[in-house]
């Protein structure tokens, strides 16, 4: 079988924001590039796996166990930044509707989902995603170190803010909070709240959530 991940092509406005400069998001955009070649060239590499590789595989140091690790980390790579650049590009303000009121409801106010993510972005050493707990049936924020580390079982991500100083050092240097605050002010909630239906919701369409919202679908 023959994997390969292409680049996708995002919002020319990205290259426009206000406080995340052209210069930034440039060199942001090689690194994507990056993580779409590398997952190209894992994938190829695990397909050229000898029985031999097979045999010697193993937990402290193998081939497989390499390529395994680093297909993780690479694919991470290319969902983290297609989320976190498909919903910047926006004016910022607060998101409408039935994310709104799911985010009151778990979070108390809008203000506080804010203060918690902002927070959260402080603690991160590399992403924090605001996500869909499909089991719990509510909205949070939690953070990785890594493209590949602190999975959360069936939470779903409907936003994601990087934090590894190349998001921000050549705009903030190590101000990371002012970038947070950038980050707000440049999103795109449009593209949250569609993101936020697709996986409450399970069509992106509000038309019900096919069981996922317990009955209760959080767009209808």
């Amino acid at each position: 079988m023959n994997i390969k991940a292409e680049p996708k092509t995002f919002s020319p406005k990205l290259l426009k924001m206000k406080g995340i400069s052209k210069k930034t998001v440039e060199e942001h955009l090689k690194l994507y590039q990056g993580y779409v070649n590398k997952y190209n060239e894992i994938n190829e590499k695990l397909s050229q796996l000898t029985e031999e590789d097979y045999s010697k595989a193993n937990q402290v140091f193998s081939a497989v166990r390499s390529l395994k690790v680093d297909l993780s980390f690479a694919w991470g790579g290319i969902i983290n930044h297609e989320i976190y650049f498909d919903h910047l590009g926006g004016k910022g303000g607060s998101p409408e509707g039935d994310l709104l009121t799911q985010i009151k409801k778990d979070f108390g106010s809008f203000e506080k989902y804010k203060m918690d993510m902002k927070a959260t972005g402080i603690a991160a050493r590399g992403w924090v995603w605001t996500a869909w707990n499909q089991k719990e049936e509510r909205l949070f924020n939690y953070l990785g170190d890594a493209q590949n580390s602190f999975p959360v079982w069936g939470a779903e991500p409907i936003l994601a803010l990087d934090t590894y100083e190349h998001a921000y050092f050549i705009d903030y240097g190590v101000n990371r909070a002012q970038y947070i605050e950038s980050f707000f002010e440049n999103l795109n909630w449009d593209a949250v709240v569609e993101n936020f239906q697709s996986v409450a919701c399970g069509d992106g369409e509000g038309d019900g959530c096919g069981g996922s919202c317990g009955g209760n679908c959080q767009c209808k």
